[in-house]
């Protein structure tokens, strides 16, 4: 392994060459119950990024981690804060009944699930020892927006030992008694300079600030803007910096090959139908700038016959955990969302990613195609351009040196298209014979957001205009509340043939024998008074 180690005001920044091969668990000296839980779901071998933390977390140093996305950052930090809390004896962090140790700040809700699933994973079957000497399993919860307080206070109150959670619902919970961070020994700020671009910084400031000053904090990012090297001075005690990358590497995964088309609006829909029909295509992300754009493109997806679900922010937490439970699962395999709604969905497995929209700048690139080529797999990266986006892309294209400021024109009938994404030459756009089942529309029917109403309807009568209809009918524009005589006298105030204006409405009144209703009112009998 090849090293350049310097110091630049207390902070020591290790470059690491990543084409070394890392050492395994074990040999890094994780205890035995977590290389086993590990070694169950198919992790035996480090990361360069893991390589690195584990030695100096295990001793219960500051540091920050910094490698592109994909790279393993959630076991960097995950395993050494499992094995301080089940090492109790050597590192003094016996578990208390209710409060918990260890702190894991995440910046969105979908990161918050992945990284507690990735934690539970590594701590299946290990157990904690508490104060009084009491051994039970190890609690991990998750905290988030979205979700009922009661639970989630529930399980505090029940007693946990890592906490994994999005700053505002923690930051609302300490403040109402329920989380006490003032035992917190462990301290994780996992992609903080998404939580930066997010405006949480003033919020985590003040988790910090409740925070014992004696205490562990590692801090993980992709990029380190400043804002965030300030953040680390301020809270970190002479962190170590690693990359667990060259310096002059790209940000952008060598092993991902990446494709750019100037593709027109009105034909992106089929172009990508096209491209979900390419030989060897797996589990596939397509990134949307706006909410109705990814709903929109997901249900047209859908009426092609494809398995596709939605991930963004009009839907409601349940349905975006479920859209992300059937893609991990498999049981869709193309998932449309937002890039905020992305951050931290983390499937080792993608194979192509389609930037639907072009993304807003190169860190929203980055971010958006690391979702392939992960754990040293390869992908496919292919970018939609519109004509109005052509500047948009043109900056993306310089910060990043890819070479590729004009995009060739496509479509979906290209020739260089089929060529390049490898699609059958019978393929249309459309699966035939995977039709939704009538109960799968109606699910996601009822995951989509209901449309509120901009517009009255107004009804017309006897082909009036709805002007003409408006100055002689009160009723067009009521509730549906109306008694029967006020559409009568509505209906009578209609304009007389081949008059110019309405008549004025006139009162229907019931006549008995002959009579005015009035008349009849004061004469109940036929041979009753006169006035």
């Amino acid at each position: 392994m090849t090293t350049d180690t310097t110091v630049d005001d207390s902070i020591q920044t290790t470059i690491v060459d990543e084409d070394h091969q890392a050492p395994t668990f074990t040999e890094l000296g994780v205890d035995d119950a977590i290389v086993a839980a590990l070694a169950a779901d198919g992790k035996e071998r480090t990361f360069a990024i893991q390589e690195l933390t584990l030695p100096l977390a295990i001793a219960g140093s500051d540091l920050i981690g910094q490698a592109r996305t994909g790279m393993g950052k959630t076991f960097g930090f995950g395993v050494p804060l499992l094995h301080r809390l089940v090492t109790a004896e050597k590192s003094g962090l016996r578990a208390l009944d209710t409060t918990p140790r260890a702190l894991v700040i995440v910046p969105t809700r979908e990161l918050c699930v992945q990284v507690t699933e990735d934690l539970v994973t590594a701590s299946k079957g290990v157990d904690v020892t508490l104060a009084d000497g009491a051994v039970r399993p190890l609690k991990i919860t998750s905290i988030y927006g979205g979700r009922p307080y009661e639970q989630q206070i529930a399980e505090l109150q029940g007693g946990v030992d890592v906490v994994v959670g999005t700053p505002g619902r923690l930051l609302d919970l300490a403040q109402q008694g329920h989380l006490v961070l003032g035992k917190v020994a462990i301290l994780v700020l996992d992609e903080a300079d998404e939580m930066l671009d997010l405006g949480f910084l003033p919020d985590i400031e003040r988790i910090m600030g409740a925070l014992p000053t004696d205490r562990q904090t590692m801090l993980f990012s992709a990029t380190m803007p400043g804002p965030i090297v300030t953040l680390a001075r301020t809270f970190l005690n002479r962190p170590t910096h690693i990359r667990a990358e060259q310096a002059n590497d790209s940000a952008v995964h060598e092993r991902t090959t990446q494709y750019v088309y100037r593709a027109h609006a009105l034909d992106k829909a089929e172009l990508v139908a096209r491209i979900l029909q390419a030989d060897g295509r797996g589990a596939t992300m397509i990134f949307t700038r706006t909410k109705r754009t990814a709903q929109k493109v997901a249900d047209d997806l859908a009426e092609r016959g494809f398995k596709v679900g939605a991930v963004h922010g009009d839907l409601g937490q349940v349905a975006r955990e479920k859209s992300l439970g059937k893609f991990r699962d498999g049981t869709v395999d193309v998932l449309v969302a937002t890039d905020v709604a992305a951050r931290g969905i983390d499937i080792d497995d993608v194979t192509h990613v389609i930037n639907y929209q072009c993304p807003e700048d190169d860190k929203t690139y980055v971010h958006r195609i690391g979702r392939t080529g992960r754990a040293g797999r390869t992908g496919i990266a292919v970018t939609l351009v519109d004509w109005d986006e052509i500047h948009r892309w043109e900056l993306i294209d310089k910060a990043l040196g890819l070479g590729i400021p004009e995009p060739v024109e496509t479509y979906s009938t290209s020739d260089h298209l089929r060529e390049e994404m490898s699609i059958p030459e019978d393929a249309n756009g459309r699966v035939e014979g995977a039709r939704q089942t009538s109960d799968e529309r109606r699910e996601a029917r009822a995951d989509r957001p209901k449309r509120e109403r901009t517009r009255t309807r107004r009804r017309t009568r006897g082909g009036q205009t709805p002007d003409a209809a408006a100055s002689t009918d009160a009723s067009d524009t009521a509730t549906g509340d109306e008694s029967a005589d006020a559409v009568s006298a509505a209906t009578d105030a209609a304009p007389a043939e081949g008059g110019d204006k309405p008549r004025r409405p006139r009162r229907r009144r019931r006549r008995s024998g002959g009579k005015p209703a009035g008349d009849a009112a004061a004469a109940p009998s036929s041979d009753g008074a006169s006035d």
